[in-house]
């Protein structure tokens, strides 16, 4: 009763409906326009809802352009580099927050600071050595750059080191070896750090424009991103019916994914705030 009556909380609901709604009205543009008509689209005044709901952008999208083979680019380019990410960022976060070695705080520093640095900074170096190895529009030259990750190895310090020690010097005392503690001990304990950290790296390749467009030049080693890009017609003329519907194509993946690992999300933020 007291909730009902509080004049605070009522303010506070609006201001979060309002916040809800400046935020989903970009996806809702996205989502209507992509099942408009080119006249409706064109229009004006413009319109949220379309009058004559069509499937011809949709079904344009793959007549224009080859979207299977960049939703399968997408998927190999994003993944990998999940893949790897993961697997190199745990080992050297590990390393760094559990085995005392000779510099290991110059190098956690060395990381940090070269989160400081832009990737378009480290952009034409790193196209030179992809063009060197032969890489131009292969996977391994979409991939490898990514495979490590400076904020991916700080983020997993930060939650290894908050994984009590005693569980490694049990583990020691039983014989079993550091990777053997890494892998059995630490991962496990570790899965929702690991995941909310896959998802992150997974979201951010998967809609990374600049480099899949730098280094796939063959319209056949482009992703969806990069893709799209084609679509632009003589004189800069976008469809953006045809745009909006691989847009809204391209984000189904993303919302499948977080609607699955949303609890692995909960789970480490809770874990984080209890440690």
């Amino acid at each position: 009763m007291t909730a009902r009556h509080d004049p605070g909380r009522w303010v506070l609901f609006v201001i979060l409906l309002v916040v809800a709604a400046a935020t989903l009205l970009p996806i809702a543009i996205v989502v209507f326009t992509a099942f408009k008509p080119v006249a409706e689209i064109n229009g004006f005044p413009p319109t949220l809802l379309p009058a004559d709901w069509t499937l011809d952008n949709v079904t344009r999208i793959f007549a224009d352009l080859p979207f299977a083979r960049l939703i399968l680019n997408s998927f190999v380019f994003a993944g990998g580099v999940t893949l790897l990410a993961v697997s190199f960022d745990s080992l050297a976060a590990y390393a760094l927050a559990r085995i005392d070695f000779r510099g290991s705080r110059l190098l956690l520093l060395a990381i940090i600071a070269s989160l400081m640095i832009p990737f378009q900074a480290l952009l034409i170096p790193v196209y030179q050595l992809i063009a060197n190895l032969g890489w131009i529009n292969t996977y391994a030259g979409l991939i490898l750059p990514r495979a490590a990750d400076a904020f991916g190895i700080f983020f997993l310090r930060q939650f290894f080191l908050s994984l009590p020690r005693d569980l490694d010097n049990a583990a020691r005392l039983d014989g079993a070896s550091e990777f053997r503690i890494f892998r059995s001990v630490i991962l496990p304990n570790a899965a929702p750090a690991l995941t909310t950290l896959g998802v992150y790296i997974f979201v951010n390749n998967w809609n990374d424009l600049l480099w899949p467009l730098i280094i796939s030049s063959d319209p056949s080693m482009a992703t969806i991103t990069s893709g799209l890009t084609m679509l632009t017609g003589p004189g800069g003329v976008i469809p953006h019916g045809v745009m909006m519907a691989g847009s809204l194509i391209a984000l189904i993946p993303l919302a499948v994914l977080f609607v699955f690992l949303q609890r692995r999300f909960v789970a480490s933020v809770a874990s984080t705030g209890l440690k």
